[in-house]
This record gives C-alpha cells, structure tokens and sequence, in this order.
C-alpha cells in the first residue's frame, strides 16, 4: 500500500465508480419547505470586506494541472462566512427538523480510511477498487451520524465537522439555514485572513516557532499515522488558532465543499467581479485538504490548493461551511 504523489484528486469518488445514482430524499419532507428557527441568523459568522485580493499561486508546490498556478487579482463584495465547518451538532438539528436522509444512507454507504476501521470490521471489508486510493473502504452503514459505521457513533464528536457529506447534502442545508455554499473565490480569500500569497492561513512556515497549526497526515503515509498534532482523524471544528479573520480549521481537517463546477482553467480565462465559476460541469470545487493530506502524496493543505469530486460522493474527510451575501 505504498502511495504515490497523486496530481489528480485525493478521494475516492461515488457514482461514477458504483455506476449508482441516487433519488434525494424521495421520502423525507424538502428541506427547502422548512425553515431553521435561525434562518439567515449570522451567528458564528465573520463579514468579509469588499476588496481584491491575489487568487491562486505561483509556487512549486502547486498542481498545475488542478488550475491553482498563476496569480490572478479578484475583486470581490463583501459577504459573511462562517468561522468553523458545520459541526454534527448543527447537521443533526437540520435533519430532526426535517427528516432529511443523506446521500450517504440512500446509497447505503460510504468511504472510511483504513486506519480508523477495528480490525475486525476490516477483516470483512475489501478495498474499493479505486486505482492508487486502495486505503479507502466502502463500509455499509457509514454516515455522518455513524462515522465509522455500524458501532460507531457522535456522541463525544457534536462539535466535530459533520463528515459524509455530498455537495447536495450541504446545499440542502443551506437551503434550511439560509445560508448558501462559499464560492471558490469567497472561501480562498477568506482562508487567507488577509495575508497575501502566503502558502497556509498564517503563513509560510508549517510549524511556526515549532507548533502544529493544522490537522495532517503525521508519519508513514497511508500506514501509520502519528498524530503528532494531536489527531488521527478529525478535530473539533474550532481547532488550533485562528487566522487573521478569526476563522478555525481552513487547511486540513476536513475538506470543504464550494458551490463552483470545477474546471482546470475557467479561472484563467474569466477575470470579472465575484467569480462563480462554470455554468456546467460535472464535479464540484473543493478547498483545504483534509488530515489525510501528507507531503509526500498529497500537500493539498494549502490555501490556494483545489480538487474536486462528484455532487453526490461522500467520505469520512468531507465536510462545508456556509456563506451569506452582505
């Protein structure tokens, strides 16, 4: 199980390998019919300023074939964005409010990495055939409620990301909070707490004055993982020291969905006010790594990094946060 530097995407994607397609919520009430008693509240929220900001890198650690490499100046409206993902907390009170089923639980399952497995359920599981991502398992019954799987649960984990989340779970939130999913351009230049062309949220170094600033892969990647930062999976969503906007957790963790279609080069081409992105396309933008992310195969943990993955695939690394227009 040896990996390989990975210039394309890090996680296993759903449909396209299961060649399944899922109905949302054919049998839960829309969420779009129910609103959040905290509808449109800006609670746990930071206000963006109007202003442009520099997109995108010039280093040597980019992917150029992600579309990261070049610098573009993006002026943007102000907007709000949340400090912390959207922890199981929040998504269980979305769901007993509207009985919302997760794409996770209509396919009836979804990905986990190997080492937060018990042996036991391992001994019983094969490795998804997923070329270069063989750590990754499909466990029947993994969701955002059930991390894990069968056995496992959230109750010491409420103000963890919520995880196993598809693009169109965390839409349908929003729809319910009344809030919507960061464009590409909102979350990166929020994530940059207003340094410029720095490579992490608060600069340059990994380990400033020798400290962990984020949650990522320590050790032997994919066999053995030293936590040396503290985790071997997910932290708490308001983890480690904010940055210059007094948000929590932006590289590393978990990865965050984004509302844009991704493409390699959309950015280069269109330079206007506010970019969302693509009309069309077939996966979705997402940005900050994860605490899979390791130097040695995927250094995704850096602000202007960018993969993507299908709307409806889930694994136990994929979370969001929400945005709002000012």
């Amino acid at each position: 199980m040896e990996p390989k530097p990975n210039p394309g995407c890090c996680l296993p994607t759903k449909s396209s390998i299961t060649g399944e397609r899922v109905t949302v919520n054919e049998c839960s009430e829309k969420p779009e019919s129910k609103r959040s008693p905290h509808y449109g509240s800006r609670e746990g929220m930071v206000l963006i300023e109007a202003g442009s900001f520099l997109m995108g890198t010039d280093s040597d650690k980019g992917w150029e074939a992600d579309g990261e490499k070049k610098v573009i100046e993006v002026s943007m409206d102000p907007y709000w964005i949340s400090r912390c993902c959207v922890t199981n907390r929040e998504f269980g009170e979305f769901v007993d409010d509207t009985g919302y089923v997760s794409e996770a639980e209509q396919f009836g399952w979804s990905y986990v990495f190997h080492i937060l497995l018990q042996n036991s359920v391992l001994k019983r599981l094969k490795p998804q055939n997923v070329q270069g991502l063989e750590w990754w398992y499909g466990v029947e019954g993994a969701y955002w409620r059930k991390p894990e799987g069968p056995g496992s649960n959230i109750k010491k984990r409420t103000d963890y990301p919520a995880v196993h989340i598809s693009w169109s779970d965390a839409v349908a939130y929003c729809q319910w909070k009344g809030h919507r999913l960061p464009t590409e351009a909102e979350w990166e230049k929020a994530a940059r707490g207003g340094l410029e062309q720095k490579i992490y949220p608060w600069g340059d170094e990994l380990h400033p004055e020798g400290k962990h600033r984020c949650n990522i892969w320590q050790g032997n990647f994919p066999l053995a993982n030293t936590a040396e930062d503290g985790h071997v999976g997910s932290a708490p969503a308001k983890s480690f020291r904010a940055n210059g906007f007094g948000m929590y957790n932006l590289v590393g963790n978990v990865w965050e969905w984004c509302s844009d279609w991704f493409s390699p080069n959309w950015r280069l081409i269109h330079k206007e006010p506010n970019p969302q992105g693509p009309d069309t396309g077939g996966r979705k933008v997402m940005k900050g790594g994860s605490y899979l992310c390791h130097d040695s195969y995927c250094n995704r943990y850096r602000v202007a990094a960018r993969t993507s993955n299908t709307p409806d695939s889930s694994t136990g690394n994929l979370g969001f946060r929400t945005a709002m227009d000012a």
